[in-house]
């Protein structure tokens, strides 16, 4: 996979000890990278990566803390960084706006800094959202070259990642000076509403729903009729990874911002997920109403990933439908059986992928 590039490679997640951040850790373990991941604790019990036990060099640490990255850059010397770490929940950052421009905008700050000051680094990936992006809810999706913004402080976070990420780029690690006056590549990937086995994060959709079921509890659905991308964790992933692939090959022309996200049909309500939840599941119970503190939330957001399929040739291997039964399966058995399915999806994703004869996946 990926031309076994990220075999023997020093690679530094932050951010691992999340959700995406696991499953990214996962895969390159399995890819055979020597992984670092720097992090916060696990946020919540039970939580994926706890569960996982991989055999990574894990460091925990805030990533507001700038001296303390420059000397784990200093120390791991990784060729490639894929930053993940960040206060990743709307409703939070509405209830501590400074804790997530912070982290999510000071934190991109401190780890393309220490990039710039470690020598060996060649790739850099930074992960933020679709919601970067000035949503006036039209129904066609957001290319990379339309504007950015954010209504709440979470988003606008995420709009300001991805200007720092922008500025460095043209500033510290310009594509056209690449080779000669610095050896870094810098790109960023934008996806939102990924969904998989091992996410307990509060106010999301599918966790929320798995937690009320396991617990015989009803869950109130906020939006029915709001409409999000939804796709397997494993999807943007294998973009990032394709994306790293290619910075670490030199290929300087895809030192960019990239969109990674499903097909059209992957577009759904929240009630049409619910409805497919509750057949793979018939335990749930739910009801729709707003909560009393109900921040402003987006009715329609979408993607336009036609650069990454026609440049990267990358493209979604599972369809919305498949993503949603992978994941509620996953917590199914580990809510019935204390059975973890990650190694089992993977193969699965891995399987279809091929079958699909995708790029990145080799023969």
């Amino acid at each position: 996979m990926f031309n076994d590039i990220y075999r023997n490679k020093n690679v530094l997640i932050t951010g691992h000890t999340g959700f995406k951040g696991s499953w990214l850790a996962f895969w390159l373990s399995f890819l055979g990278a020597k992984v670092t991941g720097y992090a916060l604790a696990p946020h919540t019990i039970p939580n994926h990566f706890d569960l996982l036990d991989l055999d990574i060099n894990s460091i925990e640490g805030d990533i507001r803390d700038a001296q303390r990255i420059k000397q784990v850059f200093l120390e791991q010397q990784p060729d490639v960084v894929f930053h993940l770490a960040a206060q990743a929940i709307v409703r939070r950052s509405y209830q501590d706006p400074a804790e997530t421009m912070t982290s999510n905008v000071m934190g991109t700050v401190n780890v393309l800094e220490a990039a710039r000051e470690t020598e060996v680094v060649r790739a850099i990936v930074n992960v933020t959202s679709d919601k970067c992006y000035e949503n006036k809810e039209w129904p066609w999706g957001y290319r990379e070259i339309d504007a950015l913004g954010g209504y709440d402080p979470y988003s606008a976070s995420k709009g300001c990642s991805e200007l720092i990420t922008a500025a460095w780029r043209n500033s510290f690690f310009n594509p056209r000076t690449y080779g000669s006056a610095h050896k870094t590549l810098l790109a960023s990937g934008r996806a939102g509403n990924v969904i998989g086995g091992g996410d307990w994060a509060a106010d999301r959709l599918i966790p929320d729903m798995m937690r009320a079921v396991s617990q015989g509890e009803k869950v109130t659905i906020r939006n029915p009729q709001a409409v999000r991308p939804w796709q397997h964790v494993l999807e943007p992933l294998s973009g990032y990874l394709l994306l790293g692939q290619k910075l670490l090959e030199g290929r300087k022309e895809f030192a960019e911002a990239w969109n990674f996200g499903p097909y059209e049909e992957g577009s759904v309500t929240v009630g049409g997920i619910v409805d497919q939840v509750k057949k793979i599941w018939p335990k749930l119970d739910h009801e729709t109403g707003r909560m009393p503190d109900q921040p402003h939330e987006a009715g329609l957001l979408k993607l336009d990933c036609s650069k990454a399929r026609s440049r990267l040739n990358w493209a979604p291997v599972w369809d919305g439908h498949a993503a949603v039964d992978k994941t509620v399966r996953w917590y199914r058995a580990f809510y019935e059986s204390n059975s973890i399915l990650t190694s089992e999806d993977f193969r699965s994703f891995i399987d279809a992928a091929k079958r699909r004869h995708v790029e990145w996946v080799g023969k």
